[in-house]
């Protein structure tokens, strides 16, 4: 099978990494297109992983750039795509599935992201996607009728247990101490319209309130911090990320896939941003299994003694572990589900509709029951 696959920002590089390796490991020809986003391309160059770049020069963020990069990354992913010829194209952004209609091949979108958060990358992606593919607690509205529905989330087809395992080697000085990481995002995506999250008020109080409580804190930013902050500027190979947080003691940021990776790996994080509260994602993660906390940036004061209260329990992180563990009862290794749905579509989309249980097959804790 020849699949191509396009990937536009750092965190679908995670989804599909492990995907991308086993479906090239079974005999499968793939082509692999990026374009220059945040850390994606240093990510990969990191994993030796043979990539593309469509977009070199990136995009701007004002609306008008946003426009201009969907058209250039239509026409460049078109002429690639003439040339492959991929019997499926595979991705999060509008241009597979542009593509994917204009070339009469099925294009199977991927997301977590609910409709009413979205909704104008919904309209431009989801009417020319063949299927989308989201977790149970995702809603898309008026196309759910092309969801393909799934017992898991994105971010356990890299942080599984099947597929990771946390390694201190190389990063000893950081993880043998307890320790907060505190992520920075930029809010400028498509969805973050005037979007508030942490300020530097709020990460001066918390480095106050954590360090009198003998936490070392590390800031990971997207964007450049001021000489008060700057001491604690993350300095790590980037794809040491997630061997850090498993580490961690405490995660607070104002990213929501930060916040899902902390829950895939079991550390207690406080999220702080104007989406608490709307993503079903994130809603199932904090209710029902108590592994996040999502604050307003209205309530500066409850951030901080959520700060506060989790700093305080000294058996938090055992507590978090076993909640993890009831996630993952209920939720599927993601990878193997994806490569199984992958090598056998149509046929697999058909086996999902006439008996969605059947992916109870890859919730590896019912396998070996």
């Amino acid at each position: 099978m020849k699949i191509l696959i396009y990937l536009g920002h750092p965190a679908q590089y995670h989804f599909f990494k492990n995907i991308i390796k086993e479906l090239s490991a079974r005999g499968h020809t793939l082509k692999i297109l990026i374009k220059s986003k945040d850390i994606l391309e240093k990510l990969i160059q990191e994993d030796g992983m043979s990539v593309e770049n469509i977009l070199p020069e990136g995009r701007g963020d004002s609306k008008a750039s946003m426009l201009t990069s969907m058209l250039k990354r239509d026409i460049r992913v078109f002429r690639i795509a003439r040339v492959f010829k991929p019997d499926i194209l595979l991705g999060s952004d509008t241009s597979v599935s542009h593509i994917g209609r204009i070339i009469a091949k099925p294009c199977l979108t991927v997301g977590e992201d609910d409709y009413a958060i979205i909704k104008k990358l919904a309209w431009l992606l989801m009417p020319f996607s063949t299927y989308i593919l989201s977790p149970d607690s995702c809603d898309l509205g008026p196309f759910n009728y092309k969801k393909i529905s799934y017992r898991g989330y994105m971010k356990l087809a890299y942080l599984h247990p099947g597929v990771f395992t946390p390694s201190s080697i190389g990063i000893e000085n950081y993880v043998n101490t307890k320790y907060c990481i505190i992520r920075l995002a930029k809010l400028v995506a498509h969805h973050d319209s005037n979007a508030k999250g942490l300020n530097e008020e709020d990460v001066l109080k918390i480095i106050e309130i954590l360090e009198a409580r003998n936490f070392k804190i590390y800031i990971d930013s997207e964007y450049s911090l001021t000489e008060k902050v700057k001491p604690h500027q993350l300095d790590i190979q980037k794809n040491r990320m997630h061997d850090l947080m498993s580490f961690a003691s405490l995660v607070i940021t104002d990213s929501q896939s930060m916040t899902v990776e902390s829950a895939m790996l079991g550390i207690p994080s406080i999220r702080f941003n104007d989406f608490v509260g709307k993503i079903g994602v994130l809603n199932e993660l904090e209710n029902v299994y108590g592994l996040t906390f999502g604050i307003k940036p209205s309530d500066h004061q409850s951030l901080f003694n959520k700060v506060v209260e989790l700093s305080g329990i000294e058996n938090i992180k055992e507590q978090f572990q076993q909640r993890r563990l009831k996630m993952l009862s209920e939720k599927m290794n993601v990878t193997p589900f994806f490569v199984w749905l992958i090598e056998n579509y149509p046929k697999s989309v058909g086996i999902l509709k006439e008996n969605p249980d059947y992916q109870n097959r890859f919730i590896e804790n019912r396998s070996k029951r």
